[in-house]
């Protein structure tokens, strides 16, 4: 989306005064504010955040917030839309920096989505029900497409529970947008690469022969991160060459081949707790955005903790919420303005309910 450019006098503001100016403005705010802060954001804004998780973990957070009356999201617009979904009516949600989106989300659009349901029901038999899943990491249409269709939303908390759920509930999965976690969570469970296909959204059956699709068990987008499409096999080899004993930790975002290669895997929350269990002196090459690698080298300074890829740059997307934001939109409430409000049509909230309540319930 289109985000205007800030006012002059937000622009060249030192690192003292944006610091000053923002603890002023959320202690005037009070009670009436929450700030939830993604793990991928820089430590300028992690410092104001009230709570940090990853998408799963803010979509619950913001779920069970009822008391406050605005909810800053620092992190990019499918989470801002999420958390608009989920909380009331009355609350109203925020977004810093409306250009701060995100690159996979934006690979599927309900347009395609559609065209492409409409493409794999032709070919299959009335005795074939296929389940939609949609990652976190899509537009709010994209969830009522699901809800609307009888599937769920899913993260990498919970994309085995989903998987299984779906697979459960139908005799096909059709997996969209990140198709390196839906081919992660489905070789977990225990299924075969033989059993799944890529739909490339810009090919007549998403490249795909009608008796490969028939024969599918899992219809994965052909969607990726591409922050976490950056690790390597070879990352990981010269990491055990240069540290051994490391533990090699990656996003299941990452493809196959980096999933298999390293010790474990898993989303956001679970690399942390991973990290923040393990015993003085351990060794960690991790396989995530950098802000959340470095902050957690910081912060356990008693453990070897590294990235895959030390040149890798931060998600250029979450990288949009800068301080200034951040005290633009804090000072305009406190002055009575919300800017930036982030509002999901009705008739798209209805759906897109039912498949978010469903990550929460059943599929938690």
């Amino acid at each position: 989306m289109y985000q205007p450019p800030l006012p002059p006098e937000y622009s060249n503001l030192s690192d003292d005064e944006l610091r000053s100016r923002i603890s002023a403005a959320k202690k005037a705010l009070g009670s009436k504010l929450v700030i939830l802060g993604h793990h991928y954001q820089r430590d300028e804004i992690i410092e104001y955040a009230d709570f940090r998780g990853d998408s799963y973990k803010l979509a619950k957070l913001a779920a069970a917030a009822p008391e406050a009356e605005y909810i800053v999201f620092c992190g990019v617009h499918f989470m801002a839309e999420s958390a608009d979904i989920l909380t009331p009516e009355s609350q109203i949600v925020i977004l810093p920096n409306l250009a701060a989106g995100c690159s996979m989300a934006d690979m599927a659009n309900l347009f395609q989505v559609r065209a492409a349901w409409k493409q794999i029901h032709s070919v299959l038999g009335p005795s074939e029900r296929v389940i939609p899943v949609t990652y976190i990491n899509s537009a709010a249409n994209l969830k009522a497409f699901v809800g609307e269709h009888d599937g769920t939303v899913c993260t990498s908390t919970n994309a085995p529970t989903a998987v299984k759920w779906a697979l459960e509930q139908g005799t096909k999965m059709f997996f969209f947008p990140d198709q390196h976690l839906g081919r992660n969570t489905g070789v977990k469970l225990g299924y075969s690469t033989d059993e799944m296909v890529v739909w490339d959204p810009f090919k007549p059956m998403g490249g795909n022969t009608p008796e490969a699709v028939q024969r599918a068990k899992f219809i994965l987008w052909k969607g990726h991160c591409s922050v976490h499409k950056r690790f390597t096999v070879e990352q990981i080899e010269k990491a055990r060459r240069e540290m051994p004993g490391v533990h090699v930790l990656v996003h299941p975002e990452c493809e196959l081949e980096v999933v298999e290669a390293a010790d474990s895997n898993g989303s956001t929350e679970f690399i942390l707790d991973s990290i923040t269990n393990a015993p003085a002196g351990s060794k960690w090459a991790v396989g995530t955005e950098i802000n959340l690698v470095s902050r957690l080298a910081k912060e356990m300074p008693d453990k070897q903790i590294v990235c895959l890829d030390p040149e890798i740059c931060p998600c250029s997307t979450m990288y949009r919420i800068h301080p200034s934001f951040l005290l633009w939109t804090l000072e305009n409430l406190v002055a009575g303005n919300v800017v930036n409000q982030v509002k999901v049509p009705a008739e798209v909230r209805e759906n897109a309910l039912i498949s978010l309540q469903r990550m929460l319930t059943v599929c938690a």
